[in-house]
């Protein structure tokens, strides 16, 4: 019986653009649903009852939730083609402990530069910057965090990179300008179809977040 795979997703989401990647980088055929968070599908909310979030990996009837939990499920199960964790154990702790870095610093402190003003703004923009002068310290002068291969901590990061419009335009900064290796390596991911298929434009998630302001009277 062939697989049946299901992802319960919301377009924007850096967190869902994880398991769209993986997926592509295993050739896996799934079904999209497109979730309404306002109106979360009775769907979402018996898969994953407790965090009630997206997104959510269904495959044979089965919930995983939490991406960075869903990408490691699917190096798991589709283990042949393309593996993103390394074989080796303490490379794969390595890689995790990265990914959990990036989960901890990169989504809240980057809703901060885009949502606050003044002293408070200032102070996420350098805590953003600081943070990405760290992991380009990670990447040193490997072409991926995986090293010769794109793997685990590029999944885990590069959807980020789709909301730097975002960052930069509301921070009134330029990554590029301060931290050119890492755009380098935004820009090599680009070059995977795997990637640059599953991950939205920039203008499009700026113009997404712009219309999201409106509605909340924040421009």
């Amino acid at each position: 019986m062939a697989d049946q795979v299901v992802l319960l997703d919301f377009w924007p989401s850096p967190f869902g653009m994880r398991l769209r990647i993986a997926l592509a980088e295993k050739g896996v055929q799934y079904e999209y649903k497109e979730e309404d968070l306002r109106n979360k599908s009775p769907l979402l909310l018996q898969s994953n009852p407790i965090h009630k979030k997206i997104p959510v990996l269904i495959h044979n009837g089965k919930a995983v939730s939490e991406s960075l939990i869903a990408v490691q499920y699917i190096d798991e199960v589709w283990k042949d083609k393309a593996p993103l964790l390394p074989s080796d154990p303490h490379l794969r702790a390595h890689a995790r402990f990265w990914a959990d870095y990036v989960d901890k610093k990169m989504y809240e402190i980057g809703r901060k530069v885009w949502t606050t003003k003044g002293e408070e703004q200032d102070a996420a923009k350098k805590e953003f910057l600081e943070c990405i002068s760290v992991l380009e310290g990670e990447l040193g002068d490997k072409p991926y965090f995986g090293g010769k291969t794109f793997g685990f901590l590029d999944v885990a990061l590069i959807p980020f990179s789709s909301w730097l419009s975002v960052y930069e335009k509301f921070g009134n900064f330029s990554v590029e300008a301060e931290h050119p290796k890492f755009i380098a390596w935004v820009k090599r991911c680009l070059e995977k179809e795997s990637v640059s298929k599953s991950i939205p434009d920039q203008q499009k998630v700026y113009d997404f977040v712009l219309e999201m302001r409106k509605k909340l009277g924040e421009e």
